[in-house]
């Protein structure tokens, strides 16, 4: 038996345009993903994915579901399979009876999370000091409902009277109640605001609460369940996705009440990280939903710390076609204060005139160095080079060292030579030395097209284990390979990644920036399966010239009969 509450954890830490990436090349389209369906034979894509909702579905042949669903029709495997296969993408270990039959047993938490939410809602409604914080800070009553606002009571165990058993253990797995060291069960939440969470799934997943006066700590949140991964979640975002879709924009700020009075004054794109930096998976998320980020952020030096933060996860996942900002409020102010106090057009204005990507970055590190002298010029490229070199995406990379080149007074060779990387062009040939770096030679055309196809979809190195590859690029290939194999569920970002950390980053960066224009114009797995033809083809012929030009053993002679024949 694999548990239900496994399952949701499972599906909860997977997102399904990972999982469908990794064996299709999908193409945004919207706040959605398409591709060509990999069930079916078709010439218009009708195969959709949506982040939101984590479900595919096509409009030709009908197959849909989630990320398991995707596995066991793509691959063909069973249900227990699946889950296996999926549990080790996401690093975890799955439990399990073997003495038992699978069963899909009903999740317990969502339930659970249910009746207390309805609960704080009800206490709302009944504490008239709770609806007077709320009028004292602007909130109207549209808006409460509109989120699902609720209230705890200030009691030691209000909550035993709204679930069904308050001694059960998905009550205290939830997050809701707190056993102490005596056993006593006692309620998490109280005499505070509450605001539920909704994850991405439309389900409640945990909670976060205000404390209406003085107190510490001022909010917090559920701990982390199986449902419940701060590091993953946004607030806001089942009220915001709309919005999100239709103007192509999230805004990310810090607090709750931040979105919510955003909402009220009309700003409903917006969504808030959970008392926590932006990590790398909020960063995933958001340029799933949209193609401009902005991130708000107070213009303290606090404020200016966590957009640091944000920036630099943003950089590793970063896509070309993507605009990224940073929004920093008047000192005093945060978005909630600046809504209420100047409305929403000024507030867009602002978000309008936030800065990009590149102008943070460079700015913030440039503050700590004088640019007048050699001196800060070198410190500049030193801190600010490694970074932009890890970026996935090639145009961004290279409008950001124009930028940077700019900011030194060095020509673009310059700055590459000064900081002992090659230029990244489109194509390249023969050994290069330059600032005590070397580049692998790069593949003849066939041999090219085919570690590029295998950047674009690793998955399909696993039909390349028994290949003899030899020439230009030969070692690049090989070695990606095997990282393939020793790591079946590699993604292509952490592919890249790995490799441009590796001995072969100058030689990965020049693929990747002709990969860019390749993504969504080629059908992979068919340009792949033409490169390998071709390269067996070629291999053929080479040995049968090798054989024709020496005198034939018995041995030689079968081979050569063999090759013919084929």
């Amino acid at each position: 038996m694999i548990p239900q509450s496994f399952i949701d954890d499972l599906l909860n830490r997977l997102d399904v345009v990972d999982v469908v990436g990794r064996a299709v090349t999908l193409k945004k389209a919207g706040a959605n993903y398409q591709a060509c369906c990999p069930f079916h034979q078709e010439k218009t894509p009708s195969f959709t994915v949506s982040p939101v909702k984590q479900f595919y579905h096509c409009f030709g042949c009908g197959a849909h579901g989630n990320g398991i669903d995707f596995v066991m029709a793509w691959r063909g495997l069973s249900f227990v399979q699946a889950i296996n296969e999926l549990a080790h993408m996401a690093g975890m270990v799955v439990p399990k009876d073997e003495s038992q039959p699978v069963q899909r047993q009903p999740d317990q938490l969502t339930p659970v999370l249910e009746e207390a939410s309805r609960f704080y809602r009800l206490s709302l409604k009944g504490s008239k000091r709770a609806i007077d914080y709320l009028k004292t800070r602007g909130l109207t009553g549209l808006t409460a409902a509109r989120f699902g606002l609720g209230y705890a009571p200030a009691g030691w165990r209000s909550l035993e009277t709204a679930l069904k058993n308050y001694e059960a253990d998905e009550v205290v797995d939830s997050g809701l109640v707190i056993v102490s060291e005596t056993g006593r069960r006692y309620d998490r939440f109280r005499d505070r605001i509450m605001f539920p969470i909704v994850g991405f799934r439309g389900r409640i997943v945990g909670f976060g609460g205000r404390v209406l006066d003085t107190g510490e700590p001022k909010y917090m949140n559920s701990p982390e369940t199986r449902l419940f991964e701060k590091g993953k979640e946004l607030y806001g975002l089942a009220q915001a996705q709309k919005a999100i879709r239709i103007k192509g924009r999230v805004l990310v700020v810090e607090g709750y009440m931040d979105v919510v009075m955003l909402h009220q004054y009309g700003v409903d794109y917006a969504v808030a990280t959970l008392g926590t930096a932006t990590t790398e998976a909020h960063a995933k998320s958001l340029m799933r939903l949209a193609d401009e980020i902005v991130f708000s952020f107070d213009g303290d030096s606090a404020g200016r710390r966590a957009a640091w933060k944000a920036l630099n996860s943003c950089l590793k996942v970063i896509q070309d076609g993507k605009k990224v900002k940073f929004l920093f409020l008047p000192e005093g102010d945060d978005p909630d204060s600046y809504v209420r106090g100047h409305g929403k057009q000024a507030f867009e204005r602002l978000v309008e005139d936030a800065q990009s990507l590149a102008k943070f970055l460079l700015e913030h590190l440039a503050s700590g160095s004088d640019l007048q002298t050699e001196e800060g010029q070198a410190r500049l490229i030193k801190e600010a080079y490694p970074l932009i070199h890890q970026m996935p995406a090639p145009a961004y990379r290279l409008v950001l060292r124009k930028s940077l080149a700019q900011r030194v007074g060095l020509s673009l060779e310059e700055l590459d030579e000064f900081s002992g990387k090659v230029d990244q062009k489109p194509v390249f040939s023969g050994v290069v030395k330059r600032g005590g770096s070397r580049l692998a030679r790069v593949a003849p055309s066939l041999l090219r097209h085919l570690i590029k196809l295998v950047f674009m979809q690793p998955s399909l190195a696993l039909n390349l284990r028994n290949e003899a590859f030899t020439g230009k690029g030969a070692d690049l290939l090989q070695h990606m390979i095997e990282m393939v194999v020793s790591s079946q569920d590699i993604s292509s970002i952490e592919l890249q990644q790995e490799l441009l950390h590796s001995e072969f980053s100058e030689i990965t960066s020049i693929f990747l920036s002709e990969i860019s224009e390749l993504n969504g114009k080629i059908d992979v797995q068919q340009e792949f399966m033409d490169a390998v033809g071709k390269w067996r083809e070629r291999q053929r012929k080479r040995r049968v010239d090798e054989l024709l030009k020496n005198e034939l053993t018995p041995a030689g002679k079968e081979e050569l009969r063999g090759l013919l024949a084929h």
